[in-house]
């Protein structure tokens, strides 16, 4: 492997890791990483990932910088307010890293484009904020065979866990842990029930390392398991997920094959299942 100069001293405290080394920073830089959102987790995700040198990494977003976004999201800044988030995206990480090659959507993900841009890449990171898209997002990682790492968030709450249920029987999707959205309303969204802006640093980073520990093979995938924070109490459970034998996505009587199948009604307006 044939690091620059710069690349070394970079990546320097990655390369004396036993764990990591260079055959580690090297399987980075080969990586493709698709990030969905560059909100609340998205920021603290995308920039970790830039630093450690993820080689190309992918951002699919439509939205652009508000005022109320920059309590959490502090990838964009006050000058980005009314900018598109890809875009200051985008500028951020060059900053920090400009050997990442970032690839923007400036697009909202759907059933027509997920097949197509997820399976470009190695690893998805899905950090949006509402239930109709993460579950678009676990139908396409796992019909595509990528790799997902999910997280959410409530007010006080975060949750963190892997999806690849193609890669083991005893591995369960997205689908296995939540069958079905909640009824509309059940959950407020993030303008109307609020979040902890620091709570997005804390589970975005975790994604990050989560992100991280897939590409290289090193510690225990979070796969099968759950972790679930609560700031309040500064305490983390982790539960143990098994598939769902009845899952419509990853169970043995499968019918959802394709995204066309895709259970959601079209006409639902995800906005309204906003929770982070």
């Amino acid at each position: 492997m044939d690091f620059t100069d710069d690349q070394i001293e970079r990546y320097a405290r990655h390369i004396i890791l036993r764990d990591i080394g260079g055959a580690g920073q090297q399987a980075m830089l080969n990586a493709k990483v698709l990030v969905i959102g560059a909100g609340g987790l998205g920021s603290p995700l995308l920039m970790y990932l830039a630093a450690a040198g993820i080689g190309t990494i992918g951002i699919i977003d439509d939205d652009e910088v508000s005022l109320s976004n920059l309590q959490r999201q502090i990838l964009h800044t006050t000058p980005d307010i009314g900018r598109k988030k890809v875009d200051s995206s985008r500028e951020s990480i060059a900053a920090l890293n400009p050997d990442v090659m970032v690839i923007t959507y400036d697009d909202r993900l759907d059933a027509d484009n997920a097949m197509e841009i997820i399976s470009q890449y190695d690893i998805v990171a899905d950090g949006s904020d509402n239930f109709a898209t993460r579950f678009l997002v676990n139908d396409a990682c796992h019909l595509a065979n990528v790799p997902l790492v999910f997280a959410a968030l409530g007010q006080f709450e975060g949750q963190l866990s892997t999806f690849k249920a193609f890669s083991a029987d005893d591995a369960p999707c997205y689908r296995c842990l939540f069958p079905a959205p909640p009824a509309e309303g059940v959950v407020p969204s993030c303008a109307e029930a609020g979040v902890l802006g620091a709570l997005a640093g804390v589970m975005g980073s975790m994604q990050g390392v989560e992100v991280i520990k897939e590409i290289t093979g090193i510690g225990e995938s979070m796969a099968g398991r759950l972790l679930i924070y609560d700031a309040l109490s500064t305490r983390i459970r982790t539960i143990r997920l098994k598939p769902d034998p009845k899952c419509a996505l990853c169970g043995p009587q499968a019918s959802i094959t394709d995204l066309s199948q895709h259970m959601h009604d079209p006409e639902h307006d995800p906005e309204s299942e906003t929770i982070s």
